[in-house]
């Protein structure tokens, strides 16, 4: 059961989403009011935010998202959140470090530039806090009470931490044997934390059903019914990557797939600042990182399907192991429009990658980040990722979350006892 959106006395739609206009249909491009709803009433196909976005002059568009605060907030004149959203009781996510990565690049034989695009320092740890605070503010433009979804993880933390700074009540749903340091991080702020005996895709199932029971009344599924404005969050990485690179289209950018609803906003993102004019229109390429463990929407890729088949996972990349991806489709569009590709790498190379990456700058990501630096390994060693092109690849958590993946390999160099001749006589003294 859905809840109505509040009304004036004319019974007129009173939702204010800043210069989001309505919900647009990307199959067959029906119009809908604002609302809680995420599937078209025609044809079934997924639903996203249409807008109005500011005309004029770009230089002073600008200037205004650069006086704006340190957070995605800056970019409100392009998302659907109202104008003064800033002010209102949020985690404020975003503007994390754009990392030029040249030790790393040394080592991958990058020569045109690569950055990690790091959001491990986001609220709780991961870019889920984006797309969380996007659909906490529809949840209350659409007098939602309680704050839900199905989660591999990141995201229960996510919107229990939300809800807990905005005053809402919390209930998430988690596939039962997840990293335990993704189960405490969810369940510390208080919210109810309910694990499912299954995978995440059965967690998924059992959410759409509560949905459209009364048990479901007055629930803000940030990812089901609350997903057109969730999904609008990942776009804010896009405008962070070209604003730090100085208003400027990165040439390659590389992105872990979980559902791909973040690699297909990411792409929107970057076509919203050329049609606006805020960057320069030039070709981009988008690439896909999957887990081979968890990799369908790599092996359509490559086989040349249109048709994503689904999966059952088994890798240690829990948080992108969603085995029938919702937007996978979309991103074998991207990745073909734009020239990128879907690659998919071992749980061996995902755990060497978060090693590489940690050893070479100081970063030390989740698995989904040793995916992605993975992917993009094998993709310079396959020639499909040009290193002489300037690269962004996203690392979306910390790697505190996933300790499981590098602690059997991972510990102290040596042991000695505490004297100069044992510190001597191990070679440490150079």
């Amino acid at each position: 059961m859905q809840t109505a959106a509040p009304t004036t006395p004319s019974g007129t739609p009173s939702v204010d989403l800043g210069p989001a206009a309505g919900l647009s249909c990307r199959e067959c491009g029906e119009r809908f009011p604002l609302g809680p709803i995420f599937a078209c009433a025609h044809c079934f196909g997924p639903l996203e935010v249409a807008y109005d976005l500011p005309a004029g002059d770009p230089e002073q568009l600008r200037k205004r998202i650069e006086s704006g605060p340190a957070s995605i907030w800056r970019y409100a004149p392009l998302l659907p959140v109202p104008a003064d959203v800033a002010d209102k009781p949020n985690l404020n996510p975003g503007w994390t470090p754009l990392v030029k990565a040249d030790n790393l690049a040394r080592e991958l034989g990058v020569t045109g530039g690569l950055y990690v695009k790091d959001d491990s320092g986001n609220p709780t740890h991961s870019f889920k806090d984006r797309v969380v605070a996007q659909a906490l503010e529809a949840a209350r433009a659409f007098g939602f009470t309680t704050l839900s979804c199905s989660s591999t993880g990141n995201l229960a933390g996510a919107v229990g931490a939300a809800a807990a700074r905005a005053g809402l009540r919390s209930c998430v749903f988690i596939p039962h044997d997840l990293e335990q340091g993704k189960v405490v991080m969810a369940a510390v702020y208080g919210g109810d934390l309910v694990g499912i005996e299954g995978t995440y895709d059965d967690v998924n199932r059992f959410c759409s059903e509560l949905i459209g029971d009364p048990l479901g009344e007055g629930w803000g599924f940030v990812n089901v019914n609350l997903r057109p404005y969730y999904a609008e969050g990942s776009k804010t990485l896009a405008y962070e990557i070209c604003e730090q690179l100085g208003w400027r289209l990165p040439d390659q950018i590389v992105v872990p797939i979980a559902s791909g609803s973040q690699l297909t906003k990411i792409d929107k993102g970057l076509r919203e600042l050329i049609a606006l004019g805020l960057v320069e229109d030039r070709p981009y390429k988008i690439f896909g990182a999957q887990a081979e463990g968890c990799s369908p929407v790599s092996a359509a890729f490559k086989a040349g399907h249109d048709v994503v088949r689904p999966q059952k996972p088994d890798t240690i990349a829990k948080s992108l192991a969603i085995g029938n991806p919702a937007d996978g489709p979309y991103v074998l569009d991207i990745a073909r429009r734009t020239g990128g590709a879907v690659e998919d790498v071992d749980d061996a190379r995902i755990v060497d990658a978060i090693k590489l990456l940690a050893r070479t700058e100081g970063i030390f990501a989740e698995t989904a980040g040793g995916v992605t630096v993975g992917v993009t390994r094998k993709l310079i060693e396959t020639g499909a990722l040009d290193p002489a092109l300037t690269t962004v690849v996203l690392n979306t958590g910390d790697g505190l979350k996933t300790l499981d993946a590098v602690a059997p390999t991972t510990g102290p160099t040596t042991t000695i006892r505490p004297s100069l001749d044992a510190f001597r006589d191990a070679g440490l003294a150079h």
